[in-house]
């Protein structure tokens, strides 16, 4: 029987995945949608990669695939070494421990018949892993004040309803890492937060990372955050990962030309709240996907001829950095400085 142990290499391994989804409307019924597309990538131990890309590129149905919550149409996952579709039931149940996730949204994720004690003890209970009622008080304590409670105990028979959406995301993120996850998942969890919430949920993922030596996975469809807290970044396009590389080189050269316009999306020097629309025509949203040449070129101010009729194969442009993209030799960072992007993540110019 196979089972989960600590291996050499990237906690996470991720080959050629593919899922797909039935049709149940529209003109293209019966045809499957392919909602990921051959993507292969890695997460390094105690690293960040994010997943970057509009609604509908396929980010969330990769990260369930990569932690086995939806079944793959082909490729493969291994978990530290381990594949993760030959697991036992054993391993599958350890397995459950070391990857946790946590969702987009902190009102529907909650039972609102469940106090804060409850939701932090209950993964506690379910694995078996306090020796008694004390020590449960104990552990749930300690991470409810790693997560910004304090005091911690006061907040032990408090309701959802009694916290504030920011409070709530932290206590999701309490309930996934009391356990002590090797990874740890996160879905757009500031997403439908204030933006004056997001900084202090980010403060706490990085906190609690170098804490637990977490690796972790973070979804998100803005760049800045991904530039503030990852380590690698994956951009998605339509179920297709169009560049891949370490966040410095991604955010300081990239050569997609989506990428690019997530680029020129972020907020101004002067700070202005929201983001600027995309520099590119249309939306990702079309599914009616083509079968040959770039998906993107509908989109692509750099498109040529050829672009309709190859599909552009993952270039290497150096240490770690993919670009989907024909002309990713040729094409530079446009429209976008490296000063406004060393604004986004809060570090000094160049």
């Amino acid at each position: 029987m196979t089972s989960v142990v600590a291996a050499p290499g990237p906690i996470i391994r991720a080959r050629d995945l593919a899922v797909e989804f039935e049709r149940r409307g529209g003109r293209r019924r019966g045809d499957p949608l392919r909602a990921v597309d051959e993507v292969s990538l890695d997460v390094g131990k105690g690293e960040t990669l994010c997943i970057v890309g509009e609604s509908g590129s396929g980010k969330t149905t990769l990260v369930r695939a990569i932690g086995g919550l939806v079944p793959l149409t082909s490729g493969s996952v291994q978990f530290d070494g381990a594949e993760m579709v030959k697991l036992g039931r054993a391993a599958r149940r350890q397995l459950r421990r070391r990857i946790q996730y946590v969702f987009q949204d902190p009102y529907e994720s909650l039972s609102p018949r469940r106090n804060v004690f409850d939701v932090v003890s209950e993964p506690l209970r379910v694995h078996r892993l306090a020796r008694s009622r004390q020590d449960l008080a104990k552990r749930v304590a300690e991470v409810l004040t790693q997560c910004g409670f304090e005091p911690a105990t006061e907040y032990f028979g408090r309701y959802p309803h009694e916290l504030s959406g920011g409070q709530r995301q932290r206590l999701l993120i309490a309930a996934a890492v009391v356990i002590r996850p090797d990874l740890l998942i996160a879905d757009e969890p500031v997403s439908m937060l204030d933006v004056s919430v997001r900084a202090e949920i980010l403060g706490v993922l990085k906190d609690l990372q170098a804490s637990y030596k977490l690796s972790m996975i973070f979804v998100t469809h803005d760049l800045a955050i991904a530039w503030s807290i990852g380590d690698a970044i994956a951009v998605m396009y339509q179920g297709l990962l169009v560049e891949y590389g370490t966040a410095e080189e991604i955010i300081r050269s990239p050569r997609h030309p989506y990428t690019q316009a997530l680029l020129q999306a972020l907020p101004d020097s002067e700070g202005a709240m929201g983001l600027r629309e995309l520099s590119i025509r249309g939306d990702g949203l079309d599914s009616d996907r083509v079968s040959s040449g770039c998906r993107f070129e509908p989109r692509c101010p750099y498109a040529q001829a050829i672009c309709t009729q190859q599909r552009p194969p993952n270039v290497g442009l150096g240490t770690d950095h993919q670009s989907a993209c024909l002309r990713a030799e040729e094409i530079s960072l446009k429209g976008v400085s490296a000063g406004a992007a060393s604004e986004a993540r809060g570090d000094p110019g160049d």
